[in-house]
């Protein structure tokens, strides 16, 4: 069952447990509840906000992840759950031992698939790609030419301009990218996780202040579907935080791709990613499953 996205963006609310629910309070009144078995992702995105042990506890046996957010909707802090996958530490132990070559060829098909999807985020957009699909062609083992660099420099001017700069803390629409990029993040986590790796073990990213490097690998050939999503509310000047823009964000986890399988939504293609990465690790081979057709021309479902 792909989980839900809750997110709670009012401020002084109380969140706790009721049985099988979590409840959402204020001044003591509840405002609304939710089945815990539904929720697959928390973003807790307001101030003032007060939790229960209870509650915690609970989303994490579920495999849940709580994400609390800080200013421009960037993530800084993480709850995700240490137990719950019998083969946990055997992967774990096959994932510390990854030579060095492996984590090369691994990272050199995450930066292929990412290319791929950006040539398709742009075809699907109505613009022309120009060269970025080739450079595919140029990425080596480990990227050693950082061709990646160089297809985001075509990228990003492509979709939103010349003038546009892709930073964290920039004008618009860098927050609407940093909101889906979080919710992308968090149910990256929760894969890796579910899939009994370390989110914390790159195979790319080896920031020491980076808690998150595995899943910032992982998601990469993903990032460009959520920049679709926000290609698209521009393109509608729907370039606010509202509750609905952030809403449409969030279901980019139901976006429908095509895949070998068939349609598949992206949740599961990002479970079926890291349960390819957990076995690539056992193998020691790169044999990722990656969605590399265009996206699915009904976009997504709101649910």
């Amino acid at each position: 069952m792909i989980g839900r996205v809750i997110e709670v963006g009012s401020a002084g609310r109380h969140l706790a447990r009721d049985r099988g629910l979590m409840t959402v309070s204020h001044d003591g009144v509840e405002d609304g509840r939710v089945a815990l078995d539904d929720i697959g992702v928390l973003l807790c995105n307001a101030r003032d906000l007060t939790y229960s042990n209870d509650l915690m506890i609970e989303l994490a046996r579920r495999g849940a992840v709580v994400v609390l957010c800080g200013d421009n909707y960037l993530p800084v802090a993480w709850v995700w759950p240490l137990e719950g996958n019998h083969i946990q530490a055997l992967r774990m132990r096959r994932q510390i031992q990854a030579s060095l070559p492996l984590c090369k060829r691994l990272w050199q098909a995450l930066v292929k698939a990412k290319i791929l999807q950006q040539e398709n985020t742009l075809a699907l957009l109505g613009i022309p790609a120009g060269n970025v699909g080739r450079l595919v062609k140029s990425v080596r083992s480990g990227d050693p030419g950082n061709v990646e660099a160089q297809a985001a420099r075509q990228y990003w001017p492509m979709l939103f301009g010349e003038s546009f700069r892709r930073e964290r803390f920039g004008g618009m629409p860098n927050p609407l990218l940093n909101y889906g990029y979080t919710v992308l993040r968090a149910a990256t986590a929760r894969a890796i996780v579910a899939a009994g790796l370390h989110p914390s073990l790159g195979i790319h990213h080896r920031n020491r202040a980076n808690s998150m490097c595995l899943v910032d690998d992982l998601m990469e050939p993903f990032r460009p579907l959520v920049d679709y999503k926000v290609a698209g509310l521009v393109a509608e000047g729907r370039q606010d935080m509202g509750r609905e823009v952030r809403r449409e964000l969030a279901a980019v986890l139901v976006m429908d791709l095509i895949t070998s399988r068939g349609t598949t939504p992206l949740q599961t293609c990002l479970e079926r990613a890291a349960q390819s990465l957990a076995q690539s690790f056992e193998a020691g081979t790169a044999e990722l499953i990656l969605p590399g057709q265009p996206l699915s021309g009904a976009g997504s479902r709101n649910d």
